[in-house]
């Protein structure tokens, strides 16, 4: 089975840490369709002017790889924070797929970002826990940055599997710290949760790790 794992670079923004941070999105191939796990930046823009966005159209990415928006059959979002869902609405066609408890934590803490998105009319297929979405792709709840995370676990074409970590860890040395190690702001929303999905992804052992917030790729 041929899967293959194309980076998007989507935006850049400025942290409360005052560290600007890229933004990606990866797009799957897959021979039941494309996918693609996270859409980018999108919501008010006082949102937008908090965090410095440098943004893009998630469809301007697309086309670097020759792609348009409707070659994307399906969406998956890690979450659902506004430089990971930010512009589902591209993907209208596309059904979406997101755990129930991340939807019921979007409407219930960011009534603001809920409304924005038009959830209410989105194509979600709501799961609970972890999921074949594809055959070769899987998602995995990882709750800890927030209740209803979850990562994308991929067997590619390159051998061994490719783990999209989303928030799970924002950076190579996040991803290795020990449990000990002091967290950015932002990164858990429940410690103890957060821990115990790190090292359930991390017992993977994923051949390629690769994150949202980081450019690097780890290769275990």
């Amino acid at each position: 089975m041929s899967i293959e794992i194309k980076r998007l670079h989507l935006a850049r923004l400025r942290g409360t840490d005052g560290l600007d941070w890229p933004v990606h999105g990866f797009v799957i191939t897959h021979p039941d369709g494309a996918v693609l796990v996270d859409t980018g930046v999108g919501g008010p823009q006082h949102v937008l002017s908090d965090w410095r966005v440098v943004n893009r159209s998630v469809a301007d990415a697309l086309a670097e790889l020759d792609m348009t928006p409707c070659d994307i059959g399906l969406v998956i979002n890690t979450h659902l924070h506004f430089d990971h869902c930010g512009q589902n609405s591209v993907f209208k066609h596309a059904a979406c797929y997101v755990q129930r408890a991340e939807l019921e934590r979007a409407k219930r803490e960011s009534p603001e970002l809920y409304d924005w998105f038009d959830f209410m009319n989105a194509r979600f297929e709501l799961l609970d826990g972890d999921a074949e979405v594809l055959p070769g792709l899987a998602v995995l709840a990882t709750p800890g940055h927030t209740v209803g995370h979850q990562c994308v676990v991929a067997r590619s074409a390159a051998g061994g599997s490719d783990l999209l970590i989303g928030d799970a860890a924002y950076t190579p040395r996040q991803y290795r710290a020990s449990a000990g190690e002091n967290l950015p702001s932002g990164q858990a929303s429940d410690v103890a949760a957060w821990q115990d999905s790190l090292q359930r992804i991390r017992s993977l052992a994923a051949a390629r790790v690769h994150f949202c917030h980081h450019t690097d790729v780890i290769h275990e």
